[in-house]
């Protein structure tokens, strides 16, 4: 029987990355649904496992991810290191954070694995040849220029996109435009109906001043920029509402009445996402050709290597991984078959007109 292959990055390795891998794939119910291939140097996870006292977890190294038998853990060796120094973030951490990211992106983009789960990576540390990124969501969107990726948190119903994402408070306005917005709220749209089977998808926008900039007096990107797009939007069909003050939209609990919320800045939607579920949410990069998600948290240096750290939220990442890709495969045979049935359909219609 074959699994889907869903590839893990190992993250900065003196964070709670490793530990978080090796208790979730510890769960063998996990074997039965995925062929996990972890990305790392395979050094640093045999010190990790002896460190943690995790010497019953067991993993086949390869360089070859073609051929995969299902039911067992697999590591591809990303290079040579094999220092482990949890809590601090060095140089040889950030060097394995950022080779595991950039073969396993490879893969990823090539679509030899399904999705990718990658753990918490130290955003300063890891940067160097090859990565200079503000985050996973600008390196995966550099792999996927063609596209439009988002980064959303999500936890249950909740789902949280951002407009910008690692920028700086200060750039946040100046990003702002209709052109970018529209593209960004139908990409979104396309979003909750390929991955998460939501017909007519219901868009709250917020907006980007203090209560939507209270009529131009706060500001007045809410009421030439935002609230246009909007307008232009469900006058095309679209299920677009807003654009919404954020304190009073997540204050009244607004969010339980919309399929997906757009908040303009980072800040704006992880503040209210974290408070409501921090430790339980998935950060999914959607919008993409492929599929990447991982946990709400960093790499929590300060209790790496102690045994504290919850594989909670690195769980729902790996379980929502597959989730996703499961139901986009579903969508994108349904959109197959009705393409298929076109030229049918036409025929038929031509032969009663006739």
């Amino acid at each position: 029987m074959s699994l889907p292959i869903i590839g893990i990055t190992c993250g900065d390795t003196n964070g709670v990355g490793p530990e978080l891998i090796i208790e979730s794939l510890s769960n063998k119910e996990v074997l039965d649904i995925l062929t996990p291939v972890i990305f790392g140097p395979a050094a640093v996870f045999k010190e990790v496992k002896k460190q943690l006292g995790q010497n019953d977890f067991q993993y086949q190294v390869v360089q070859d991810i073609n051929n995969l038998r299902p039911g067992k853990i697999y590591f591809y060796n990303c290079n040579d290191n094999q220092n482990v120094s949890f809590g601090e973030p060095t140089q040889e951490s950030g060097q394995n954070a950022k080779d595991a990211l950039l073969t396993a992106g490879a893969y990823l983009k090539k679509k030899e694995i399904g999705a990718l789960v990658t753990a918490p990576i130290d955003k300063s540390n890891i940067q160097g040849d090859g990565f200079q990124y503000p985050g996973h969501t600008e390196f995966l969107n550099a792999l996927d220029p063609s596209n439009t990726g988002l980064m959303l948190m999500m936890h249950k119903n909740l789902r949280i996109a951002m407009y910008s994402g690692h920028i700086p408070l200060s750039e946040a306005s100046a990003s702002l435009n209709k052109e970018d917005l529209s593209r960004k709220i139908l990409a979104l749209s396309k979003v909750m109906q390929q991955d998460f089977a939501v017909r007519k998808p219901k868009i709250a926008v917020l907006g980007i001043n203090p209560h939507a900039g209270d009529n131009g007096l706060l500001g007045k990107e809410d009421q030439e920029i935002i609230l246009p797009v909007i307008n232009e939007l469900k006058e095309k069909g679209n299920t677009v509402f807003g654009p919404f003050p954020a304190d009073g939209f997540f204050g009244n609990n607004m969010q339980k009445d919309f399929d997906c919320v757009l908040a303009m800045y980072h800040d704006q939607g992880l503040i209210p996402f974290k408070s409501i579920s921090f430790g339980e949410g998935t950060n999914f990069t959607s919008g993409l050709d492929f599929i990447r998600t991982s946990p709400d948290h960093g790499t929590a240096f300060d209790i790496a290597g102690k045994g504290k750290a919850s594989n909670t939220s690195f769980n729902q990442a790996l379980f929502n991984a597959l989730s996703i890709l499961r139901t986009r495969g579903l969508h994108l045979e349904a959109s197959e078959n009705i393409l298929k049935s076109q030229p049918e359909r036409r025929s038929k219609k031509a032969a009663m007109n006739r």
